[in-house]
């Protein structure tokens, strides 16, 4: 092969792979939002086990569900409280700025994140107080996870080159009309054939 027909071959795989990464991509993005909506509304659930068509489990599906976190939704007067009750941990970059000490407020936003409300309480008195600008609320949206068990990803290769697969993950690309599906199909699974010299069947609409 030479150094253009190289180049050419290269491309064209280029090109494929390009198309697919596409379209998987999109197809991944769409199911991914399903499986959440799902999710959403089955509370209860907390895993699912994903399967082959033939039953085979390669994965299960996790819950992800962010705990609530304290954070700062009024800076001002949150400012203004540390300013009166810890005066020491007010640093001044500059002039015209004023701001709580980056390690102060990580410690009183952790003391608050584990209470679960806005309060910290003082060490020293035991006075509980209420820390104004700051609420505890989920930062993160809820998700899921996908965790491929021993042999899974194996598996669904082996399902995706048996054509398995070809319709669930890419429909797009082997949808059709009924009077003419789109090609190419999969390797026929009738283990009696008849097959040609592609590992189709002869009367394969798609050939």
């Amino acid at each position: 092969m030479t150094d253009l027909e190289n180049l050419a071959e290269l491309a064209s795989q280029a090109a494929w792979l390009k198309a697919l990464h596409d379209a998987i991509g999109t197809r991944l993005a769409e199911t991914k939002a399903d499986v959440q909506v799902a999710l959403d509304k089955n509370r209860s659930i907390k895993q699912v086990a994903a399967t082959l068509p033939d039953g085979t489990e390669v994965a299960k599906i996790s819950l992800t569900d962010p705990k609530p976190e304290a954070v700062i939704v009024d800076p001002a007067a949150f400012l203004a409280w540390v300013r009166e009750n810890a005066e020491s941990e007010i640093v001044r970059r500059v002039e015209v700025i004023t701001e709580v000490r980056p390690a102060y407020r990580a410690t009183l936003l952790a003391q608050m994140t584990a209470a679960g409300r806005p309060e910290v309480c003082d060490t020293e008195t035991g006075v509980v107080e209420t820390v104004p600008g700051v609420e505890v609320r989920p930062t993160r949206a809820r998700g899921h996870s996908v965790r491929f068990g021993k042999g899974g990803k194996e598996a669904i290769a082996a399902a995706w080159q048996s054509g398995q697969l070809l319709g669930v993950a890419l429909p797009q690309l082997t949808a059709g009309t009924d009077e003419t599906p789109a090609g190419p199909c999969p390797p026929c699974q009738d283990p009696n054939g008849p097959w040609d010299a592609n590992g189709r069947c002869e009367e394969c609409p798609h050939q």
